[in-house]
């Protein structure tokens, strides 16, 4: 008798894809980008408002993702990385925190609406927890209430800012106006109208209209930005 040989059945890769849970403005943003760039997206929304807006458009599937079994329905175990989108109902974005949490979710991004909402999601095991609304009105406040055209803050005060050289940095290199000494600060590169960006050199030569990528405390940057 000619014996089978059955070959175990491929369970999927966690880091395959991303689930995204809520389809608001912050959720239906990273589920999209991240579809557009060619990532394995699925997004769980359970408002049929928001179903109908987004069906065709994304991998969706309406389910209520505080429901444990509804997740295990959908696969979400088989995911590397959840997004937890839903930030106006605070039991709601728990529930469904923790519930990746028991499913043993490797990377959990979470929506917070204030610092407490923060702090709970961070001591159930959300392993990043972020504030949309609170990052946009600081940068914003930055820019506008200054020189800066663009402004990313990393970590403890360490930022990157798009900005207008000052008067004194125009028509010298970089070695010459010596900013980094002179300012605390560094620039990472130099865009002049119509030429690709380049990573900043001491050689490297500032002219009026050219865009300068800085780097270095958020004070240092907003001190040098407003010089004349």
């Amino acid at each position: 008798m000619e014996e089978r040989t059955t070959v175990p059945e491929k369970k999927p890769e966690r880091d395959a894809g991303v689930l995204v849970i809520g389809l608001g403005r912050f959720g239906s943003a990273i589920g999209a980008t991240l579809d557009r760039l060619g990532q394995d997206v699925l997004a769980v929304e359970q408002d049929p408002t928001l179903v109908a807006q987004w069906s065709g458009r994304l991998p969706l599937v309406e389910a209520d993702a505080s429901n444990p079994d509804a997740l295990e329905q959908l696969g979400a175990k088989d995911f590397g990385v959840a997004v937890v989108g839903v930030g106006s109902s605070l039991e709601a974005s728990v529930l469904i925190t923790g519930n990746l949490v028991d499913l043993g979710t490797p990377q959990i991004w979470a929506k917070a609406i204030s610092a407490e909402h923060g702090r709970i999601l961070t001591r159930i095991g959300a392993h990043h927890v972020v504030f949309p609304e609170a990052d946009a009105g600081s940068r914003v406040a930055h820019l506008v209430s200054g020189k800066l055209l663009d402004y990313i803050e990393v970590e403890d005060g360490f930022t990157i800012v798009k900005m207008r050289p000052p008067r004194e940095a125009q028509g010298f290199t970089l070695a010459q106006s010596n900013i980094r000494k002179r300012y605390g600060i560094t620039v990472i590169g130099v865009k002049s109208p119509g030429v690709d960006f380049v990573y900043a050199t001491p050689e490297t030569r500032v002219s009026a209209n050219d865009l300068l990528v800085c780097s270095g405390h958020a004070d240092l940057l907003e001190r040098f930005a407003a010089r004349p």
